[in-house]
């Protein structure tokens, strides 16, 4: 698109612009007629976003001054969404160099306001005593408003909608136990807000008047325990009646295991979380009212707001979702192009299939692989590898999809996230379960010099050290069961597609592990 179609508002620069705030942001800047510019440190994952085409994407990192730098040419705004989930050891140093650098670059390059969403914090508690990721979040507010640019920093404490961890967690955790024998912090009070709200405010923050340097407090008008907020749940959602029993003993950490075994959502993540919840988290102001005013029937009750992101779960219409960025840890190398990769090794599993069916019920299949539809072999093997990946601090296999029928690169595949897709020809897997080294899946699509379909599979895995090695010739015996079931199963399902006219799921199409 040219850049006389892009809107004649302000630039901003929207930094996070994978994941689940960002992602939401950008569509909603535009709509307003700003004008918006990317910081990304793997651009094509907005490929296939429907507002790419709409934006300008500079491949860098908020830790690199110099890409900082190029990517804040000309911008007037820029929006600060990206914060470490507190996965590593010196995440608080990464947040705290990260904020330094940008709030440096901005004054260097004369923008005129910069938006910050961090976490709300408990009234009254030293900073001292708070966890390690409101700490942190807190200090890269005070970062950016002392930088010598105009900032908003608005502080949000559980974000409801559809695809957020927040939501995720509540809604697992309610739907799935009946009875729960819960921490004790479900009964501190917390200020919910829903995440179109949190959009509307961050929108708003661009017209804020040069002279407002401050934090604005953003919730929903509902002030509920974390217990009052399940029992909600269950009933918008239409769910017996939970019964649920505080007990005092289980830890943020182990509470945060104790989510990961039941949600979708891994300790990792759900650590902060519930660390998070150990304090009271209320707004103690709504200025942010005076600048962005509410409109009728906002901010949105808890009600509504759970009602609106479920009703956008069933629809499959889940725009971003919490596993939108990558999990800190995870691999991130690309495909080697060099199938030695430089000299060293390069494990593959390759496999071929016939398929009496149209190219095009292939893709259908291949592309609906993984969540509901599962993986097409040896459904006991895939859960087992997914258990263990959880219980060693990995994501496993629950994360599911974004969209039950479409996939775009970026997207996370239960333990997999897309690294590329031809539409109609291949899909490209990244493994981003705890493995000693890295790991792709390949899918093709393809009609062979005959004409007839054929279904191409290829597992690659680069071992890193003698332990990758190792893994590699252990797991190796069970190839054939697993992706050659796999193989077996995709075509087969994709001939009962084309007879059908309707996908057939995993434990429809045969007995074959």
């Amino acid at each position: 698109m040219a850049e006389d179609d892009r809107g004649t508002g302000p630039l901003c620069l929207v930094t996070g612009a994978t994941g689940y705030i960002g992602g939401r942001l950008v569509p909603e800047l535009l709509a307003a007629g700003l004008r918006v510019r990317c910081l990304a440190r793997s651009p094509e994952r907005l490929r296939d976003h429907p507002w790419a085409g709409d934006v300008e994407v500079v491949r860098g990192d908020v830790t690199d001054a110099e890409s900082v730098a190029r990517a804040m040419r000309g911008v007037g705004i820029g929006y600060y969404l990206v914060h470490a989930l507190g996965t590593g050891g010196d995440f608080e140093e990464t947040d705290r160099r990260a904020a330094r650098i940008f709030g440096e670059q901005a004054r260097a390059a004369g923008l005129h306001r910069l938006v910050y969403l961090g976490g709300l914090t408990p009234h009254g508690v030293p900073e001292r005593e708070l966890s390690p990721h409101l700490r942190s979040r807190a200090e890269v507010g005070r970062i950016l408003l002392d930088s010598g640019v105009p900032t908003a920093v608005l502080r949000a404490a559980v974000v409801i909608g559809s695809g957020s961890a927040s939501f995720e967690m509540l809604r697992h955790l309610t739907e799935r136990l009946p009875v729960m024998v819960t921490p004790s912090w479900v009964r501190t009070r917390i200020q919910p807000v829903a995440v179109r709200d949190v959009l509307r405010a961050l929108v708003g923050c661009a017209g804020l008047p040069a002279d407002v340097n401050r934090t604005f407090d953003i919730g929903g008008p509902d002030v509920l325990t974390y217990q009052e907020m399940m029992i909600r749940y269950a009933a918008v959602a239409e769910l017996p009646k939970r019964l649920i029993l505080p007990v005092p003993m289980l830890s943020p950490g182990l509470s945060s295991h104790w989510v990961g075994l039941v949600t979708p959502v891994p300790a990792s993540i759900a650590r902060p979380l519930t660390e998070s919840l150990r304090y009271e988290v209320v707004c103690h102001e709504h200025d942010i009212a005076r600048y962005v005013p509410d409109p009728p029937g906002r901010p949105f009750g808890f009600d509504e707001a759970v009602r609106l992101a479920l009703r956008r779960v069933r629809e499959a219409q889940v725009t971003t979702r919490w596993s939108s960025a990558s999990l800190p840890g995870a691999p991130s190398d690309p495909l080697p192009t060099d199938p030695d990769w430089a000299g060293g090794s390069l494990y593959t599993d390759c496999r071929e299939r016939s398929v009496d069916a149209p190219r095009e019920a292939l893709w259908r299949v291949v592309e609906g692989i993984g969540g509901d539809n599962g993986w097409y072999s040896f459904p006991l093997a895939w859960a087992v590898r997914g258990w263990l990946d959880r219980l060693i601090g990995g994501v496993g296999l629950r994360r599911g999809r974004r969209d039950a029928a479409r996939l775009r690169v970026g997207d996370s595949l239960d333990f997999w996230r897309v690294e590329e897709i031809e539409p109609g020809h291949l899909l490209r897997l990244r493994a981003e379960m705890r493995l000693p080294g890295p790991a792709w899946l390949e899918m093709y699509a393809e009609t062979d010099g005959t004409g007839r379909t054929r279904y191409r599979q290829r597992a690659l895995f680069h071992p890193r050290g003698l332990l990758g090695h190792a893994y590699w010739w252990s797991v190796s015996p069970f190839h054939a069961v697993v992706f050659g079931g796999m193989a077996r199963n995709i075509a087969r399902a994709a001939e009962a597609d084309a007879n059908a006219g309707r996908p057939v799921r995993e434990g429809a199409a045969t007995g074959d592990g």
